[in-house]
Formats: structure tokens, sequence, C-alpha cells
């Protein structure tokens, strides 16, 4: 036999050695990179919502001054491309020739971490499914052998992206399954399954923390009709959500100076800081605060204010942000608002209902209903809570209110932020 007939004989066990080779270095770059920028924004957030805190004229300089920043840095340093979010994935993973640019790693870390740092209502999330995405493009490009799995390892950057981020692997998982590829091959789960791993040991060598503290004990059956309500009315929530980001893109798109853009989004943000702070950012400084003690909550005329008030205007200063250039996504949004709706509908229950259930497993299981409803992913948003807490005594419930809020919302209106998107980039 010759040398060529024998390369072509090993051809495939030298692809797949190559396969896990480049596997096991996007899962640890794209886990080192979202685990960086997690790190770098929380503690320059904690910083600068500590300064609009003691300084308020800062809640009215912080947001026009980062969104200024993020459209020269556009203009002069990323060659003026805008980022589109996770459209940007959708583009590249259904067309055979057109890749995402390598500076998008560049400019989502960076721009996404000035959009929260400075007070975008959003989180870094969508910036890390992009950033971690772009490592998976750059890698199939390099070697012709890679050019029929570039779908494959994009996938593989983002579910390693998305593991570092909430600690789940599971979640990282699902995640690209139920809302990028949507279909499974030998090199998909090969590809995934080791970048997921990698950016999971590299998690538990960091020894990370959970993100919120949180102690569930029970949960009661006589809570199931309660449950039940909460996924329908986080389904309705959900769309709503959905209706203002759409409504602020595609309504609004006729604004054309990006100075204006800066200004309207700005004034809507800093107005709405101003009243409610808890909106600053990712906003999970305030989820930390109410996490504490919500079952020795009672209900107020301040307390319903602010609920009201939060549920209603998140949605809109998320869309506001993304529209006047901030760079993120639904994600951190969504379990803001499915804390917030989840603490509300509980109290409510029991204060004028006796119903009597436990409003720390509303928050919780409200987190996990919102983000299924928003992104149309349930097992997703089952996986990354319960990782995300690192605690699955909820688990069915949980299971159960995601079907039912992913179910309602698209029974509203089908699309999520992301089917919208990946139907345009068709």
């Amino acid at each position: 036999m010759n040398t060529t007939s024998r390369i072509k004989k090993n051809m495939p066990l030298i692809k797949l050695q190559k396969l896990i080779i480049v596997s096991l270095l996007i899962g640890f770059l794209s886990a080192f990179l979202g685990i960086t920028l997690k790190k770098l924004t929380e503690h320059y957030e904690d910083i600068f919502f500590n300064q609009a805190s003691l300084h308020p004229v800062f809640i009215f300089v912080f947001p026009v001054f980062g969104l200024s920043v993020i459209y020269f840095l556009r203009q002069y340093l990323f060659n003026k491309k805008e980022n589109k979010g996770i459209n940007e994935v959708f583009e590249s993973t259904r067309s055979k020739t057109k890749n995402i640019p390598k500076s998008k790693i560049a400019s989502h870390f960076i721009n996404g971490l000035l959009t929260v740092v400075f007070g975008g209502s959003t989180g870094v999330e969508v910036s890390t499914v992009v950033a971690t995405a772009t490592i998976g493009s750059v890698a199939q490009q390099k070697k012709n052998v890679f050019r029929e799995y570039k779908t494959e390892l994009i996938c593989a950057g983002i579910a390693a992206g998305i593991t570092a981020l909430f600690n789940s692997p599971i979640a990282g998982l699902f995640f690209v399954l139920e809302v990028i590829s949507r279909k499974v091959t030998r090199a998909y789960l090969i590809s995934n399954l080791i970048a997921v791993i990698v950016a999971f040991g590299l998690v538990y060598l960091i020894d990370e923390e959970p993100l919120f503290a949180v102690h569930i004990t029970t949960w009661y059956i006589r809570a199931i009709p309660y449950f039940i309500l909460l996924g329908i009315i986080a389904g309705i929530n959900s769309v709503y959500m959905t209706r203002c980001v759409l409504f602020f893109k595609n309504n609004l798109k006729l604004i054309k100076s990006h100075y204006y853009k800066i200004l309207i989004g700005s004034v809507i943000l800093s107005t709405s800081l101003f009243f409610f702070p808890q909106l600053y950012g990712e906003g999970y400084h305030a989820l930390k605060m109410i996490f504490t003690n919500p079952n020795e909550a009672k209900i107020s005329v301040h307390l319903l204010y602010t609920f009201i008030g939060i549920i209603v205007l998140k949605p809109i200063v998320t869309s506001a942000t993304l529209f006047s250039g901030g760079d993120g996504g639904v994600f951190a949004p969504s379990l803001f608002i499915g804390a917030f709706l989840g603490l509300f509908v509980a109290l409510i229950l029991n204060t004028y209902f006796n119903a009597n259930v436990i409003p720390i497993n509303f928050m919780v299981i409200g987190m996990a209903a919102v983000l299924s409803a928003s992104i149309h992913a349930p097992f997703t948003a089952l996986f990354l809570i319960c990782g995300l807490i690192n605690d699955y005594t909820l688990f069915f419930p949980i299971l159960l209110v995601c079907l039912i809020s992913k179910y309602t919302a698209k029974m509203i209106y089908p699309y999520s932020v992301y089917s919208y998107a990946a139907s345009v980039a068709k």
C-alpha cells in the first residue's frame, strides 16, 4: 500500500484527532473569555453603580458616556461594523461562505463590558455568545479539514461560553441545540462535549461559586396550580419584552443619526435609572438583595410601585440600550424580570388569596419561566437556573413552568428575539 492510499484510509482517524484537538482549544479559549468578561463586568459594574448611588448625577452621565465611547470605538477601531448580536451567528451558520469577522471577539468583549458597566440595562451573555462563536468560526477557517464542521465548531465555542458563565455544561449543550443548531451529528457531539467538559473543568479549577446564594428546602404539590399561573404570566410578559425589542429595532430604524439614537437611549435609560436604580446594568446586584430573605417580604404600596415599575420598564430600557448602540441581549433581563415577577406573584397570592406559597421558589421558577419564553428554549432555562443556584430541588416545577411559559408565548406571538433574527437572516 502506497503512502497516498494509507493516508486516505487513515483520513477519518486523522480528522477525528484534529477535531478533538481543536475542540479542546476552543473550549479553553471560550471559557477563559467568558469567565474573564464576567469577572471584569461584575467588578467594574459594582464600582460604577456604587458611585452612581452616592452621586446621582452620574446616573445621567454614565449612560451617554458609555454609549458614546462604544460608538466611537465602532467607528474608528472596529471598521464601522455594527454589532448585530446573535443575528451574526445565524448569518454565519446558515451560509457556507460567510464567516464571523475576527474583530467580533474584541468588539463584543469590549462593547459588552462597557455597556453594562456604564448602566446599560442588559447583560454580557449575548456578547459572550457572539465572541465565543467567533472563536469557533476562526478555528474552522484555519484548516480545510474543518470547513465541513463550521456549525459544530461555532456551537462548541458558544456551549463552552455558556458553561463558563452559568456553571452548567448541560445548559450550554441545550442552548446551542435549541437555539443555534437544532441538529445533532457525530462531529457535533464530539466537539461540543469536549468543549463543555474543558469549560466546566476551568470553572471547577477557579472554584467559581454560584451567582446567587439560594437555599431551597422543598416544594408542595398543592402549589402546582400557582406554578401554572406563573408560567402563563411569564409567557405573556416575555412577549411584551420581545415586542418592545422589535419595536425599537424596526419602528425606530428611520432615525439614521447615531447621535440622536444615543441621546434618545440615554434619556430613556437615565430617567428610568433615576426612579428605579435596580435597573442599572445586569441588575444582579438587585437580585442578590431580594434573594437574601424574600420569604419575609410583605406587600406595601412602595413595594407594589417598585415591582410594577421594574417589570414594566425593564423591557423598555433594555430595548433602548440595544437601539442606541449598546451590546447585549435578553438573557440577563429575562432572569431579572423573572425573579421580580415570581416574587410579585407569590406575595400577591399570599397576601390576598392566602395561598401560603414559598416566595423564593417562585423567584427561582420565575427566572427560568421568563428566560424559557423569551428565547423559546425550556431545557436551556431549566438547567441554566439549576446550575446558577447549584440546586435541583425544583427540577420538576421548573420544567413544567418552562414548557407552559414557552408555549404560552408562542401562542400569542410565534417569534422570540432569536427566532425573529434567524428568520431575518435566512
